[in-house]
């Protein structure tokens, strides 16, 4: 039986996710809710059978409705899952899944124990290119990871209930810890507030994983660009993975370092040349790329429908979560490395 939704939150983000549930449910996507009435006007006009309400408890109180989507401010998501999993509904919550990791274990807990599914929109995981970028690991094809280091930055959308860290990392961290598939050990942040005393518009994050890898994450609304790039160095090769091209958004580079000294008639002494650098060729893959939040959202129904675990589950959200925590009480101490506590 087809899953019936409603979705709380009609703004930016909201109306993206409205419009792929729409396309992918139809008219089982009952009812949208939103304080802002000129948003549901624009819904009503858009999506015509779409119900709509500023009122979250026409959906909670709704059981027609099997699931929730939730993309409100950030500090409501933990109260409207919580109501979402109480009322008996599937729940699909926008990053963070929660503000603190008590938040995010009590609402997996919720979940499991009604037997109901929690999914977090990690968009990202379900990017094409990032998938690619997760194999290109996997396989061997780059070698020992060494470090990689990410850019999401711009100009705009500057948010007074998050700062640029929790607004944007979230993306980073989650594609980092998948594509290497690991959790960070230690983490270290410096933020810098420019235009809102105590937000910070533009942060500095370090994961610190085992085996030596590390990752750096820049993120920024304060930014003369619009960037959103990750760069994977590895022992074999070097890929560049760049969200806003248009058609290279995986670059992979044969591109390294001579393990051992080669013979060469150039080099005067091994005193002289110990390490010699290498360059191959350029390799751009071909990469069947859908919408990722279409994929997600299919990935969502999927999952309520068929009774799976979602990729980016409770647990993949509290995780981030506890990564950001960590984050924040790095910038406390002025940007030493803490050690992540994902309990």
């Amino acid at each position: 039986m087809a899953t019936t939704l409603g979705v709380l939150g009609a703004g930016h983000w909201g109306g993206n996710l409205i419009r792929v549930f729409a396309e992918l449910a139809g008219q089982n996507l009952k009812k949208v809710v939103d304080p802002d009435a000129s948003r549901l006007n624009k819904i009503r006009a858009n999506f015509p059978f779409i119900e709509t309400s500023t009122d979250p408890e026409a959906v909670f109180q709704d059981e027609s409705i099997d699931a929730v989507v939730i993309a409100t401010p950030a500090s409501d998501h933990y109260p409207s899952a919580l109501k979402a999993l109480s009322s008996g509904k599937h729940t699909f919550v926008e990053k963070p899944l929660a503000l603190n990791r008590a938040e995010c274990a009590e609402l997996i807990a919720k979940a499991e124990s009604s037997r109901l599914t929690l999914m977090v929109g990690h968009t990202f995981l379900y990017n094409a290119a990032v998938r690619k970028l997760r194999e290109l690991i996997s396989d061997g094809t780059i070698g020992d990871v060494f470090y990689l280091y990410s850019q999401r930055l711009n100009l705009g959308r500057i948010r007074r209930d998050v700062d640029a860290l929790w607004n944007f990392a979230p993306h980073d961290i989650s594609i980092a810890m998948y594509i290497l598939d690991a959790v960070p050990e230690r983490v270290a942040a410096r933020g810098f507030s420019y235009l809102q005393n105590g937000v910070d518009d533009v942060s500095f994050l370090t994961l610190y994983f085992s085996g030596g890898i590390a990752a750096q994450i820049h993120v920024s609304w304060l930014d003369p660009r619009k960037v959103r790039q990750m760069t994977v160095v590895g022992s074999r090769k070097m890929v560049l993975y760049d969200d806003v091209a248009p058609d290279a958004k995986i670059v992979i580079y044969d591109k390294g370092v001579y393990s051992e000294q080669p013979e060469r008639e150039d080099v005067a002494t091994f005193g002289e040349f110990q390490l010699l650098t290498r360059s191959g060729d350029v390799t751009i893959p071909q990469i069947k790329f859908t919408e990722p939040l279409k994929t997600e959202a299919a990935h969502f129904l999927e999952c309520i429908e068929k009774n799976g675990k979602p990729l980016s589950d409770g647990e993949n959200g509290r995780l981030v979560v506890a990564v950001l925590e960590a984050a924040d009480r790095s910038r406390k101490k002025g940007g030493v490395p803490v050690p992540l506590e994902s309990t």
